[in-house]
């Protein structure tokens, strides 16, 4: 009996240790049905001003170039198909100023905190999985980027995007002033504490050039100037020169923008974006998404 009791002992554990063996392969499988997702959901921040310290403690937890494993960093679920913004296609005045001459910084998805920017953009204003969403990290070496995107990976959202610094929500609502002072607000506007700013194109001009981005993110350093984004005084002053506008690393490639040279800018309605290496990417790019819908609409018939 005693023979019998250890060989069921042993078969027991057997059978335990093959479980617990098989449990990591069932969690990767799980994360692999999920390395495809499209955020359909504006995650709103009370303000991001890319220099706090509850973001810095975070990175020291999440480093944004490691996914192997699920974090807070990553989406727990799987969304529904893009859908083309009600920012991008609102329409608004259709004729907006320049602003001239503003110094122009560069930012990318994933940035490591160090010198005037001491956090990381492993999320936006209005994405919470930003970092994840773009597909990995935006490198700005030249020499890891080909075409305007990185050599590693072709990112899931458009790789020409910027920041201006003004965020319309805040604690989860929208601001007071945001009706007023946004040309397209009463276009695109949906419910309170969502955005109507993402994903809105812009011009930018730097020499003999003229580049086309969305706006996926707030700062540099303010969220709450209004006065300058969509009215007439110049950017408020800061700890790089005044700087006004950031951009990615695309735009900086196609514009041949140094770190701190001075751009003018404007708000562009999706209409008036011409075709060019701006088009090409991106589950969030109006380009790209209305060319699956037409396909899909041949593809039905």
């Amino acid at each position: 009996m005693i023979l019998g009791l250890a060989f069921l002992a042993c078969v027991f554990a057997g059978y335990s240790g093959k479980a617990s063996a098989e449990s990591p392969d069932a969690s990767s499988t799980g994360f692999g049905l999920n390395r495809h997702l499209e955020v359909g959901v504006n995650y709103q921040q009370s303000v991001h001003h890319r220099k706090t310290s509850h973001k810095a403690k975070r990175y020291v937890q999440h480093h944004p170039q490691h996914h192997s494993h699920r974090s807070s960093e990553e989406p727990p679920y799987v969304a529904g198909p893009p859908v083309i913004s009600r920012n991008a296609l609102s329409g608004g005045p259709g004729r907006y100023n320049w602003k001239r001459d503003i110094v122009t910084t560069i930012f990318w998805v994933g940035e490591r905190p160090g010198g005037h920017n001491p956090v990381p953009n492993l999320r936006s204003s209005w994405d919470r999985y930003w970092s994840y969403n773009y597909g990995g990290y935006d490198n700005p070496d030249a020499g890891s980027r080909r075409n305007f995107i990185p050599v590693k990976f072709v990112p899931r959202q458009n790789p020409f995007y910027f920041a201006l610094p003004y965020n319309d929500v805040e604690g989860g609502r929208t601001k007071r002033e945001a009706s007023r002072v946004i040309p397209w607000f009463n276009q695109a506007f949906v419910r309170s504490g969502q955005t109507v700013l993402k994903d809105r194109w812009i011009a930018v001009h730097h020499g003999n050039r003229v580049c086309y981005a969305q706006w996926e993110d707030c700062g540099p350093f303010r969220t709450d100037d209004w006065r300058y984004v969509f009215g007439d005084e110049r950017p408020r002053p800061n700890l790089n020169q005044g700087a006004g506008l950031d951009v990615s690393p695309a735009v900086r490639d196609y514009l041949g923008l140094g770190v701190k040279d001075a751009c003018d800018w404007k708000f562009v309605e999706y209409r008036e974006v011409p075709r060019g290496p701006w088009v090409m990417y991106g589950d969030n790019n109006t380009f790209v998404i209305q060319r699956r819908q037409s396909s899909e609409r041949l593809a039905g018939r």
